[in-house]
């Protein structure tokens, strides 16, 4: 038996069999994790849905992107590699890590220039799709707006939780503010 074989699982799985005391004492196996991506001018974003990640691996290449980590209560182990459509600057891409996810920001080689999928192949991963809620048609904005990638590290650096770092919000805490339609409701019968 080859001590390492590709296949089961889906595209991406790995099984690996581990042998003790001469014989196949368990067979762990890596799965790929749940992935959603969005294209902005300069950069494409890519969030791993990973709960509880523990060991989080993220390896960015001209060309390549990999992601591995232990996830969940029962320490699943994820493997997710991607040939990416174009080139991405290493040294310029980041992710972060949150309970819920491992967000991955890749810094485009050259900006400006749509991607029409993530994958160097049009070939579909079963396990990633396009992240409809933050997807955005960015080809019509106007350059001066910050870009999104420096909003991503704004936000990077300015995560911490406390409660001075929630946004203004003009009347919030006004309680005696009026709308023209706060009129007093009558009792109910």
């Amino acid at each position: 038996m080859a001590p390492s074989t590709r296949g089961g699982g889906g595209e991406g799985a790995h099984r690996t069999r581990q042998r003790e005391e001469g014989a196949f004492a368990f067979v762990t196996e890596m799965q790929p994790a749940t992935g959603k991506w969005y294209d902005r001018r300069d950069s494409v974003f890519i969030e791993f849905c990973v709960e509880d990640s523990k060991d989080v691996k993220v390896n960015f290449e001209n060309s390549k992107l990999s992601f591995s980590c232990l996830g969940g209560v029962d320490n699943v182990k994820y493997l997710n590699e991607v040939d990416l459509f174009d080139a991405v600057d290493p040294h310029v891409s980041k992710h972060k890590r949150t309970d819920r996810s491992v967000l991955c920001c890749l810094r485009k080689a050259e900006a400006g220039k749509s991607w029409p999928r993530v994958t160097k192949d049009k070939a579909k991963l079963n396990w990633l799709s396009v992240d409809f809620n933050n997807w955005k048609d960015w080809e019509d904005d106007s350059d001066e707006e910050a870009s999104s990638f420096d909003r991503f590290s704004d936000m990077m650096n300015n995560m911490g939780g406390g409660e001075d770092d929630l946004p203004d919000v003009d009347g919030a805490e006004d309680e005696e503010s009026a709308d023209s339609d706060d009129e007093k409701m009558p009792d109910l019968e």
